[in-house]
């Protein structure tokens, strides 16, 4: 983590939101793992970018996530809502990861109907470690541009998730 408390509190995202162009499919889980998500990184998070912007400008930030050709942009803003920079991941890394944890999610979702807490356990546990796998291979992707800690990778990858949701 870089700097003290002070610095933290301006080395953050304090608005975000999805490109609703990206998203293609909605439903009632979708929209609340999205918004508890969004609700959850906007209360804590840590998101400090390596570029120096003009005025040194370190914070606070507005981000938009957004798919194109087939890769994350991070359109990164500052709190005039002008953009500072766009950061751009490609998604083939992430396709396995994603992939696997829709279907083990499709599996919790139907074993909370009918098996065992011990089941429903397994499958979570499961879920947990691909959701920790895909934060970390997301952490490490942005690494280069923007440093962000562990809280703050995990939601952002379950974002990334809902715009790679297709119908």
């Amino acid at each position: 983590m870089s700097g003290g408390d002070g610095r933290r509190a301006v080395k953050r995202i304090t608005d975000l939101k999805l490109d609703e162009r990206s998203i293609i499919r909605r439903n009632a889980d979708i929209e609340h793992e999205r918004r508890v998500a969004i609700f959850d990184l906007l209360e804590d998070n840590f998101f400090a970018p390596k570029t120096s912007y003009a005025d040194n400008y370190e914070g606070p930030f507005r981000v938009i996530l957004r798919i194109e050709d087939n890769r994350l942009a991070l359109d990164i803003k500052n709190h005039e809502d002008a953009i500072l920079e766009t950061v751009v991941l490609p998604l083939t890394p992430f396709r396995r990861i994603i992939k696997e944890y829709f279907l083990i999610c499709d599996s919790y979702f139907k074993a909370i109907k009918t098996a065992s807490p011990r089941q429903i356990e397994a499958i979570d546990m499961g879920r947990r470690g691909l959701h920790n796998e895909g934060s970390e291979l997301l952490r490490e992707r942005l690494a280069e541009k923007v440093e962000i800690d562990h809280d703050t990778s995990r939601r952002l990858f379950t974002l990334l998730c809902v715009l790679q949701i297709r119908a």
